[in-house]
């Protein structure tokens, strides 16, 4: 392999990036560790702990969650800009490489993010490795924005949810793309008429459990967010929004600059806010990256010649 001219551009997806990590463990495997990193969302947390050499670590800690365990981390924030304050996430990430500066790391690494107001796509690749983290998986509406030198960031998914043109700027020669929405792919379409509207049920007894004791709140708390058995909770509707806008614009960004290899875990059935699936997503990763690995090898080859 050329030295610093693998690149990998792994995609935002929230829970389904689990399987970043499982493709990353595969690469390193065969002799094939990238050189450059760039990642959006999910993709930047499991970029950031490949390029800290913290993928070991990323991986324990992903697979010991539980539901309760992650509803656990979900500090909920009612009076701020987020649903979720995301420090104890943030604490959980600080623990590990906290001190890392990304001017200092052995491998070139960009995380993508998203200034509000002006919408510019930001690229940090300099300053604190977590902060960079931070604000590209600031989803708008669950975390809190993240303020990096005087500009307020969100998620990079909503202008970049795949950053393959990153990884060319930062001089990779081959890029390999991790799409975590393959199986969304060609479901976009029109449906001219669904029928009528049904009616909506308001759940009037919400109100009786507010004023009821703390677990109750908490009970409802953990209702609305994650949905019902007949109704999306905030989550699933904040999310699955977001992840159609994403397919859509991320459809649009690899048309005008394609990787040269498209790494698609089969995630089908796997929402997004499934933190504890961590052991089936990353075996699918690694699933997904053996099938295409004869073909980086080759482009490797390739290069060198």
């Amino acid at each position: 392999m050329i030295d610093g001219k693998l690149g990998i551009a792994l995609g935002g997806g929230a829970a389904r990036g689990w399987a970043h990590i499982g493709v990353l463990k595969r690469l390193i495997a065969a002799g094939l560790s990238p050189e450059i990193v760039v990642g959006t969302s999910i993709g930047a947390v499991v970029g950031g702990c490949y390029v800290a050499a913290k993928i070991a670590e990323l991986e324990a800690f992903a697979t010991s969650l539980t539901r309760r365990k992650v509803f656990g981390l979900l500090d909920f924030n009612m009076a701020g800009s987020g649903l979720i304050s995301g420090r104890r996430l943030c604490d959980q990430l600080e623990e590990h490489i906290k001190p890392l500066i990304i001017e200092d790391l052995e491998r070139r690494f960009a995380a993508v993010a998203t200034e509000l107001g002006t919408g510019h796509e930001v690229w940090l690749n300099r300053g604190r490795l977590v902060d960079a983290m931070r604000a590209s998986y600031a989803m708008p509406g669950i975390f809190k924005p993240v303020r990096v030198a005087g500009r307020w960031l969100i998620d990079g998914a909503v202008v970049n949810p795949i950053p393959v043109s990153v990884c060319r700027a930062l001089g990779a020669q081959v890029v390999i793309a991790v799409n975590l929405h393959s199986d969304t792919f060609g479901k976009g379409t029109i449906v001219p008429e669904c029928g009528a509207v049904e009616a909506i049920d308001e759940s009037p007894n919400d109100l009786e459990v507010v004023n009821g004791n703390g677990r109750s709140a908490i009970h409802l708390l953990h209702r609305q967010f994650f949905g019902r058995s007949d109704a999306p909770g905030i989550s699933t509707v904040m999310m699955d929004a977001f992840s159609i806008i994403q397919d859509r614009v991320a459809r649009s960004r690899l048309a005008g600059d394609p990787p040269d290899l498209m790494i698609n875990p089969r995630l089908s059935g796997f929402g997004l806010f499934e933190f504890h699936r961590a052991n089936e997503l990353i075996a699918l990763g690694e699933a997904a990256a053996d099938r295409e690995l004869e073909q980086i090898k080759e482009h490797v080859e390739h290069l060198a010649a």
